[in-house]
């Protein structure tokens, strides 16, 4: 009998962000062995500043590589997807940030076997990506409040006490935004908004559910419009979210959408998938199975 001959190992380009603390380290360290011991041919890039992990993405093609890994948070996953050129690559995820929001939608594993094991013989799928002021997004955008927050926050602090440094910063952001309205326009029609967020997927923040029929396949954005303002609802908001009650509210109202206009009364900043990635006006559309 003759045996078939094996398929040949993925060649994987895994862009690393080093983020501090010795618990992250070692977390890469593990997923790194389990990867080279599923036999992958693996090439570490890794990044010393912003914009690294857009032009390392960028020089990757798949001539070289089959597939561009990412270990970092959601912010390095956006770099990476913005500078993706090559249709013909894939992109995987190694979780390592805050929040690991699209970690948690496709639904991977935390397990370091598990990563390896995915990026090993996982099957891609195609999935839809937005695009605000030409910057795409993967998970979500937003404007207001949740994007004054992630405007504010300091990476240090982030660094230091990871999911709490938002919970900080959430606080002191009530008392310095000063809840502008703004005009939301989705495929025609025309709202006025305290803040709004734009979801490529489900999950929010973490795994919170703000657009609870939003998925990366669909050839759709779903539009969380919150029509109250003032830091008191802002809260009240939060904990609804928290708790998954966010559709229970009469003034929160979610609406699918293909082409989304958001006129300020300011140049305030636009959040995607955890950071600054615009200012308005903002122009928001989506690049269906772009991925």
């Amino acid at each position: 009998m003759i045996n078939a001959p094996a398929c040949p190992a993925r060649r994987v380009l895994v862009i690393h962000n080093p983020t501090a603390g010795w618990r992250r380290r070692r977390r890469f360290e593990r997923i790194l062995a389990a990867l080279i011991g599923e036999g992958l041919d693996i090439r570490v890039r890794r990044t010393t500043k912003r914009g690294d992990a857009e032009a390392f993405a960028a020089e990757a093609t798949a001539a070289e590589f089959d597939v561009v890994a990412i270990a970092g948070g959601d912010g390095t996953i956006n770099e990476a997807v913005n500078g993706l050129t090559d249709p013909n690559l894939a992109l995987a995820v190694i979780p390592l940030g805050t929040a690991n929001v699209l970690a948690h939608e496709i639904g991977l594993g935390g397990a370091p076997a598990d990563i390896a094991r995915t990026i090993a013989i996982g099957e891609p799928r195609a999935i839809s990506v937005g695009v605000v002021n030409g910057r795409k997004f993967v998970m979500m955008a937003g404007v207001g409040f949740d994007a004054f927050v992630i405007a504010s926050i300091r990476p240090r602090l982030k660094r230091v006490f990871g999911k709490t440094a938002y919970v900080l910063t959430t606080l002191w952001a009530l008392f310095r935004f000063k809840f502008p309205r703004y005009q939301v326009t989705v495929d025609g029609k025309t709202f006025d908004v305290a803040s709004a967020v734009i979801a490529n997927g489900h999950y929010y923040g973490g795994t919170f559910v703000c657009a609870p029929e939003a998925r990366l396949w669909d050839p759709t954005l779903h539009v969380c419009l919150f029509l109250g303002g003032g830091a008191w609802r802002t809260l009240q908001y939060a904990a609804a979210l928290t708790f998954g009650r966010l559709d229970r509210l009469s003034d929160v109202v979610v609406v699918p959408a293909n082409a989304i206009e958001v006129e300020p009364v300011d140049h305030g900043p636009v959040q995607g998938d955890g950071d600054v990635l615009a200012h308005l006006p903002a122009r928001i559309s989506l690049l269906p199975a772009a991925l």
